[in-house]
This record gives C-alpha cells, sequence and structure tokens, in this order.
C-alpha cells in the first residue's frame, strides 16, 4: 500500500470514528434526559434545555467551521474540534450544577459540530473523483447511524450503569486516541483563500444563526401557525432574517474588494446550490420523523416503552448500508440519481407504516425500507451537488447544507407533533362514536355473565356524567369492576380506542414524510437539467 492510500485510509477512518462519536452524542442524551433532570432537581422544560443549547451551539459552529477549516487547514481544525468535544465531554460528566452543566453541552456542540464538515471537506480535496462518493457514503452511513443509535445505546449504557455519567465520559478517551492519531496520520490539505478573516462578517452570521434556531426551537409542538405567531417566535425569527440581510450586503460589498467573506455571496446565486439546500432541509425533516418511530412501536405495536428505542435497530443498520450504497452509486451514476432514489425509496417505507403494519415483522421491513431510502441521502449525493465545479470554499458549501438540515430537523417535529396531539384530541369522540359498538362485540365473544353485566350496568350509572367519554372515566369503572373477564374486556375495549387515535396521529405525520419525500424526488427531476446546464458552461 502506497504512502498516499495509507494516508486516505487513516484519515477517512479517524474522521469516520470522529462523525460517528459525535452523531452518536446528539441523540445519546434523550435516554437519560429525566434522570439528568432529576440528579441537577429541575423541571422539563428546564432540562430540555440540555437539547437546545446544543442545538444552538451545533448552528453556531457549522457555518463557522466550516470557513476556518477551508483557510486554517481541516487537520488542524479537526484536532481542535474533537479536544473541544472530548473536553466539553469530560465537563458534562462532572458538571456540579445545572449551568455548569448547560455551558459545557455549549462547548460540546462547538467542537462536534464541525467534524461531519470537516471530513467531508477533505475528502472532497483529496480523494479522486470516482472515489469520492464511496467515501463520502461512509462518513455519511456513520453520521446517520450514529443519530439514529443514539438513543438506543444511551438506554443500554444507562441499564447497565445507571449512572448518567457515562454517557459522556465514554467520549474522552475516544478523543484522545482521534487527537493523536489525527496529529500523525492525517494530511493537511486547505483552500486558496486571501485576505483577513472577516471577523464582522463572522459575528454577523453567529447573531443571524443564532437568532434564526432559537426562534425555531420556541416552536410548541401543538400548533404550528399559533406559535409562529408568538414573539418568541417570529420576533427572533425576523432579526434572524434581518441580520442575516446585513450579512449578505457586507459580504457582497466585501467580495467586490477583494475580501474573503464568511459566507460568499456567489455560492447563493447558484441555482444549483439552492436547490441542494432546499433539498437538505427536507432530508432534515425526514430525519426528524424518524425520531418518533420509538414511540409509534410503543403506541400502535405495544412494544414496552422500555424496549422501544431498540426497535431503531434494523432502521439504523439500513441507514448505514443505504449511505455506503448511495456512495457508490453517486461513483457510478452520478448524484442525481441518487437523490431520485432515495426520495422514492423513503416514500415507499413511510407509506407502509400507516398503510400496511400490523405485525412486528412487517414493522421491521417497513423499517429497513425507510432507512435505506434516507441512508443514501446522508452522505454522498448532496455534498457532491453542493461543493461542484467550485475551487474553494467547499467546507463553506457543506456548512450552509448541514445548517439547512439542521433547520430542517427543527421545524418539523413541531408539525409531526401536531398530527400526534390532533389524534388523541379525537379521543371523546372516538369513545361516543364507537366504544359502545366495540364493546358490544368483545363481549359477545366473551360470553359475559349476566352477573358481570348488571355489575356493569350499575358502575356506569353511577357515574357523575352521563355515560364516560374517555380512558380516564373508563379507569375509574375499572376500579369499581369485580368480575375480572369483564374488566379484561372494558380495558382491551379501551386499548382499541386509543389504538385508533394513535394510528390516525401517526399515520398524519407518516403521510407528511411521504410527501416531503416525493418533494425530494420532484426537485430532483427539476435539478437534472440545471446541472447539465451548470456543467456545460466554463468553470
Amino acid at each position: 500500500m502506497s504512502n498516499k492510500s495509507s494516508s486516505s485510509t487513516w484519515a477517512i477512518t479517524l474522521f469516520c470514528i470522529g462523525v460517528f462519536m459525535a452523531a452518536l452524542d446528539n441523540g445519546i442524551i434523550s435516554a437519560a434526559l429525566t434522570t439528568i433532570n432529576s440528579s441537577f432537581d429541575v423541571s422539563a422544560n428546564w432540562g430540555a434545555w440540555g437539547v437546545t443549547i446544543y442545538t444552538l451551539g451545533l448552528a453556531i459552529s457549522i457555518p463557522i467551521v466550516g470557513k476556518i477549516s477551508d483557510r486554517y487547514g481541516r487537520k488542524k481544525l479537526f484536532i481542535v474540534e474533537v479536544a473541544l468535544f472530548g473536553l466539553g465531554s469530560l465537563l458534562v460528566a462532572l458538571s456540579p450544577s445545572f449551568g455548569f452543566y448547560l455551558s459545557a453541552r455549549f462547548i460540546q456542540a462547538m467542537g462536534g459540530g464541525g467534524i461531519f464538515i470537516i471530513g467531508s471537506s477533505h475528502v472532497l480535496s483529496t480523494f479522486p473523483s470516482e472515489k469520492q462518493g464511496k467515501a463520502l457514503g461512509m462518513l455519511g452511513a456513520m453520521n446517520g447511524v450514529g443519530a439514529i443509535l443514539g438513543p438506543n445505546l444511551g438506554s443500554f449504557i444507562l441499564d447497565i450503569t445507571d449512572n448518567w455519567h457515562f454517557l459522556f465520559l465514554i467520549n474522552v478517551p475516544i478523543a484522545v486516541i482521534l487527537i493523536i492519531l489525527g496529529s500523525f496520520k492525517i494530511q493537511e490539505t486547505k483552500e486558496p483563500s486571501v485576505g483577513k478573516l472577516d471577523l464582522i462578517g463572522t459575528i454577523l452570521l453567529s447573531l443571524a444563526v443564532l437568532s434564526i434556531m432559537y426562534g425555531l426551537t420556541n416552536i410548541e409542538g401543538t400548533s404550528l401557525l399559533d406559535s409562529l405567531a408568538t414573539p418568541d417566535v417570529y420576533g427572533f425569527l425576523l432579526a434572524g432574517i434581518a441580520l442575516f440581510t446585513g450579512l449578505i450586503l457586507f459580504n457582497r460589498n466585501l467580495e467586490k474588494r477583494d475580501g474573503d467573506p464568511i459566507l460568499p455571496v456567489s455560492l447563493l446565486v447558484r441555482p444549483t446550490y439552492l436547490l441542494t439546500l432546499l433539498i437538505g432541509a427536507l432530508s432534515g425533516a425526514l430525519l426528524a420523523g424518524m425520531i418518533y418511530i420509538p414511540s409509534f412501536s410503543e403506541q400502535v405495536l405495544g412494544i414496552a416503552a422500555e424496549y422501544s428505542g431498540y426497535w431503531m435497530t434494523p432502521l439504523a443498520l439500513a441507514s448505514g448500508i443505504g449511505a455506503a450504497f448511495g456512495g457508490i452509486l453517486v461513483d457510478k451514476k452520478g448524484p442525481i440519481l441518487a437523490v431520485f432514489l432515495s426520495g422514492l425509496i423513503t416514500a415507499i417505507g413511510f407509506v407502509l407504516f400507516p398503510t400496511w403494519i400490523d405485525l412486528k415483522w412487517q414493522f421491521i421491513i417497513s423499517s429497513c425500507i425507510a432507512g435505506l431510502g434516507m441512508g443514501i441521502l446522508l452522505g454522498a449525493p448532496l455534498n457532491i451537488l453542493a461543493t461542484e465545479r467550485l475551487e474553494k470554499d467547499k467546507g463553506t458549501a457543506l456548512a450552509g447544507l448541514s445548517l439547512s438540515r439542521q433547520i430542517g430537523m427543527t421545524i418539523a417535529p413541531s408539525i409531526y407533533a401536531g398530527f400526534i396531539v390532533r389524534g388523541f384530541n379525537q379521543l371523546p369522540s372516538l369513545f361516543q362514536s364507537d366504544f359502545s359498538k366495540i364493546l358490544q362485540q368483545k363481549m359477545e365473544k366473551a360470553d359475559i355473565s349476566p352477573e358481570a353485566m348488571q355489575e356493569f350496568q350499575q358502575v356506569v350509572s353511577n357515574m357523575p356524567t352521563t355515560g364516560a367519554s374517555s380512558s380516564a372515566d373508563y379507569s375509574k369503572i375499572l376500579e369499581h369492576i369485580q368480575d375480572p373477564t369483564l374488566k379484561e374486556v372494558i380495558q382491551s375495549s379501551v386499548d382499541q380506542i386509543t389504538l385508533m387515535a394513535a394510528q390516525d396521529g401517526y399515520g398524519g405525520l407518516f403521510y407528511s414524510t411521504v410527501v416531503i419525500a416525493v418533494l425530494v424526488v420532484l426537485l430532483a427531476i427539476i435539478l437534472k437539467p440545471i446541472r447539465s446546464r451548470g456543467l456545460q458552461q466554463k468553470v
């Protein structure tokens, strides 16, 4: 093996480990949020800031790290990012107070946010074009599998250790090993640049991203439109848009003076890049849909809550395979076909959730199809599209793509949660319209005795309202029922009504992901001739 080949192998291996470590931490905390909140004696609302502050840190660090790595070198920035992430992990594990814990989470995010960008930029700068897709597919696989397995692994570690601190301590030795090996094994790369670092642009970009992401995190899950009408949402969104507009004007002027802006305006006038950003945002929305699969398995399939996270494993493995396959497909057939197929396969996988799944084996097959489609989109095709025909600013282009995906992941849960809430809000009407029929059918099959039937009628007549219209009402009935057969029949009828509400809510969620996946297909079709014209133009 030549020295160049050996260096490339070491680089992609170390980047993959770093990406996997950072992606894991993005979801691993969800398994321990309740435990962490209890240890610091804070409410769930305050505890959610452990996730929010990490999201804000990622949003700020992604575009800045992309630009700085282009200028000062990807090897240097990789080591700095891993060191920050390792330090942040150690500080989180040793946090003596909740405020300290939040600060440490922010340091973690500033380190973890840029690892995937740096690794992708390094691949695009050092690997031959015919091998870039495969390498980017590997990075995408680690990013996707890590993010999906995060809650799963978090539950596993918490079950074994019964100590949330270990969720973060395991990052420290991995970070140390990556720093040591990275110092010796990764080849330094950077892009040509001119002028001084755009400090004013960096501040404007940071404030704009912070404002927009903070406004998005204030969106409540019950109603997207109502949330957008609140000052904590629209105020920060408008401020972010104003800051972003000021940044574009400032950077356009800087480009005219041959400066080196933090956000090259030339990127934003490229139709291919803008459409790629839109697809990136949609891919983030699709990723957010996967967050709800454990709760779907629990509320629709009846899987115990403590095991629901483990049912993400087929999806995670399939997404890893999909990312690797997507990379190979990009090398062989180009990125447009990969994007088209990813949207099509993802749509097929997600449409099976509300239309086909009744049994666990059907759930596994549907998860694998959706995961395969999502995996194709995670790694190579969008990264290739975002950086095509760029002689410099590849890190900046990838950072914009990653930020757009993060925005999609932030907005989509509010839409999805609205479907679930509306589904369960139908419980009273479902009890009024369908419960009596379901209960009667089950009673006939169970052959309820006259004595048990008399007992049921007596309990119902003693209720303070005329008839029961919720699961809570029937829980009160069950408390007074003595006959075990009757109690089982009533409980199974209540469960069936609850299942109907859950199916309706999750059905809306998954149908919306199908629409998003179809949009990805349509955008791939639109992008094909636009990209072809761009490639024919002089670079």
